[in-house]
């Protein structure tokens, strides 16, 4: 196995087969996918403005398998649920982890991306000690609005706790002495760790997940009104997971052991 990510190959499967005539109620021709593009290796922007990442591909096979037409939006991470609402895209794909608290806004897909949680801190920390104690009076980063950023507040509240825009912008301050800590999904750090972080961090710990925080994993959200878009997408993972297609772009994409 070359990445983090742990599917829920079977939970998919029993969420296709519950699809039936709800799927069918309304036709889909053109879905139009909202992202971040901030966020690699799950979505990003390159030097020429272009998406790539594993959920741009994957969302291009998952439409494919749906037979309809694929548009792209991209979205600043703290509007992305606000936008969905607002009719600007029909499902967000972005990295997002189908918690309860988000299910009060938004329903979600079948989940199709799980990753561990770390924490990153400079080479010169020689201590993997990262219990709310030991952080006590460091700065420790995170994306706002994220799981992480819940994540911090909710246990950490004797750090001096910094919430930034994009991941990017968090990275920059570890890079630059800025920040102590960052705590992220396993994939995202990795990312860093290989790129720009290699010569100044590294992982300090594996961060305990905490289900009532983190939830089951990544999934697409779409408006609680469009039940069968969202039975019709999940349709389209389940068979990506038997067939053995979702499993490519993971090798494509998640090249971390």
């Amino acid at each position: 196995m070359k990445s983090f990510v742990r599917f829920i190959a079977a939970a998919a499967l029993t969420v296709a087969g519950a699809t039936g005539a709800l799927a069918q109620a309304k036709e889909w021709k053109e879905i139009r996918i909202g992202t971040e593009g901030a966020y690699p290796p799950y979505n990003n922007l390159n030097a020429k403005k272009e998406l790539e990442g594993f959920e741009i591909d994957y969302g291009n096979l998952l439409c494919e398998k749906m037979k309809v037409k694929c548009t792209w939006v991209v979205q600043d991470w703290d509007g992305i649920i606000p936008a969905l609402q607002a009719n600007k895209y029909d499902v967000i794909f972005a990295g997002m982890n189908a918690t309860d608290e988000r299910k009060k806004q938004v329903d979600f897909t079948a989940v199709y991306s799980k990753t561990p949680i770390w924490m990153i801190g400079p080479k010169t920390i020689k201590s993997d000690d990262v219990s709310p104690a030991a952080l006590k009076g460091k700065s420790v980063g995170a994306q706002g609005s994220t799981i992480h950023a819940n994540f911090l507040e909710k246990f950490y509240k004797d750090s001096d706790i910094r919430l930034y825009p994009t991941q990017e912008e968090a990275n920059l301050d570890l890079l630059n002495g800025r920040l102590d800590y960052i705590v992220a999904d396993a994939l995202a750090l990795a990312d860093f760790l290989k790129g720009k972080g290699k010569d100044c961090c590294r992982k300090i710990a594996e961060v305990k997940r905490d289900d009532a925080i983190h939830g089951p994993g990544v999934a697409g959200a779409v408006r609680k009104s469009d039940v069968a878009l969202k039975e019709m997408i999940s349709k389209a993972i389940a068979e990506t997971m038997a067939d053995g297609s979702h499993k490519k772009l993971e090798d494509k994409w998640f090249k971390y052991e």
